[in-house]
């Protein structure tokens, strides 16, 4: 372990490699939850960048591993995986999204493949990737997080480039006059003139509050949902460093079942994220509210 305390271990484990700006004015890396803190803004969890980066240059090149290898013929296992893959969000997209659109079905594969790998990643045991990263700095108190969707930094990230998709495509389709109207001439209007002008910031209020919610759950309900996932993990691998067998011999039982529950979480929280994105979309492509 890290740190010689339980609390110790658990604090260490959901602290990110951050990067940023130091008191003194100089740049360099946190070694405590108070320096991160004190960097600010303009602090960078340099382990969720990189992994981030790495599971989706990985997506990338198997893909075009496939496209490469494709054949008209007998498939192999790769050909054959990515084709059940492409299929099944495709129909996710053909069920679930009413505009035209090219961008939507490529979108929908990226969203679904790259949030399912920054999931996975929790599957591997927790130690493992800390470790080799103390092992590589030297440093054997050095804080490092593989798992990115338990960054709220980046499952924020995603969502409000979604949300920036929802805006564009609500403008380019009903105009900005369309979009500005659906805000303030929703869900409450009436034929009197001056009535519908008194309601104008009660409909802009609800709608607004409708339209700032896509995102923000979007980010949370993934976020939260691993951030749980990962802390279970953690704990029983405290259950490990216990010294008591029994308690021990209990977090194996504990560490292989949650494991084999959580395969289905990192899987549908990938889904949900996908889901919601083309039924975003779709809503941003219809001409009436």
């Amino acid at each position: 372990m890290a740190e010689t305390t339980a609390s110790g271990y658990i604090q260490h484990h959901l602290q990110n490699l951050t990067f940023g700006q130091l008191p003194n004015g100089g740049w360099g890396f946190a070694h405590s939850a108070a320096e991160a803190k004190e960097m600010g803004f303009w602090a960078f969890h340099l382990d969720t960048l990189g992994w981030s980066v790495a599971l989706g240059l990985i997506f990338v090149l198997i893909f075009r591993m496939a496209a490469k290898k494709a054949t008209s013929g007998q498939p192999g296992a790769l050909q054959n995986f990515v084709e059940v893959l492409v299929e099944f969000v495709d129909g996710s997209v053909k069920d679930s999204f009413h505009g035209r659109s090219p961008v939507i079905a490529p979108l929908a594969l990226t969203i679904f493949v790259w949030v399912f790998l920054m999931n996975a990643v929790d599957l591997i045991p927790v130690d493992w990737i800390p470790q080799l990263a103390m092992a590589i700095s030297g440093d054997p108190h050095i804080p490092f997080r593989a798992v990115s969707t338990t960054d709220p930094n980046a499952t924020l990230g995603m969502a409000l480039s979604v949300f920036a998709l929802i805006i564009f495509y609500s403008i380019k389709i009903k105009g900005i006059g369309g979009f500005i109207g659906e805000l303030t001439l929703h869900p409450f209007g009436s034929k009197n003139i001056f009535v519908q002008a008194l309601l104008i910031p009660v409909n802009f209020l609800l709608e607004f509050v409708t339209l700032i919610a896509k995102p923000i759950s979007l980010a949370l309900r993934l976020f939260g949902n691993m951030y749980a996932g990962e802390l279970v993990f953690i704990l029983i691998a405290v259950m490990f460093g216990s010294g008591l067998l029994w308690l021990s011999g209990l977090g194996i039982v504990l560490q292989w079942a949650w494991a084999v529950f959580h395969i289905l979480i990192i899987t549908l929280q990938a889904f949900i994220f996908m889901m919601l994105t083309i039924v975003y979309l779709s809503m941003a492509h219809e001409e009436n509210h």
